[in-house]
């Protein structure tokens, strides 16, 4: 399940909101304490306990006390949020100012676009 491409917290963080981006978990569903997610994938407790505070910090996650860790309310509507503005700065503005560059109008940009929709 993971590999060496980034930390196994940073997987376990992305894994858990791909799981609420797509609804598999939602909000305010209770998620595996770290003790149970470290005995099934055979983790590192801290390395898990690691993952959720960063999901905590992010607010996808929050902790009841003596009950455990739940997803909070609006999680997928801050991980979609966040990754419309990541879409836009990553892909969006470099296509237009590479567009810009070599002489395309933006015109011809969003016609493409929109014949790709279209299909």
């Amino acid at each position: 399940m993971f590999d060496e491409r980034s930390p196994i917290y940073r997987q376990i963080a992305d894994r858990i909101k791909a799981e609420v981006l797509s609804e598999e978990l939602k909000g305010d569903q209770q998620v595996m304490s770290t003790n149970q997610y470290a005995a099934f994938f055979r983790i590192n407790p801290a390395t898990a306990a690691k993952a959720f505070q960063h999901l905590v910090d992010e607010g996808v996650l929050y902790k009841k006390r003596g009950i455990g860790m739940f997803v909070s309310p609006d999680a997928r509507d801050t991980l979609r949020a966040k990754a419309r503005e990541g879409f836009f700065s990553d892909v969006v503005d470099p296509m237009v100012a590479e567009a810009k560059a070599i002489g395309i109008p933006l015109g011809d940009v969003i016609g493409r676009i929109k014949e790709l929709e279209a299909r």
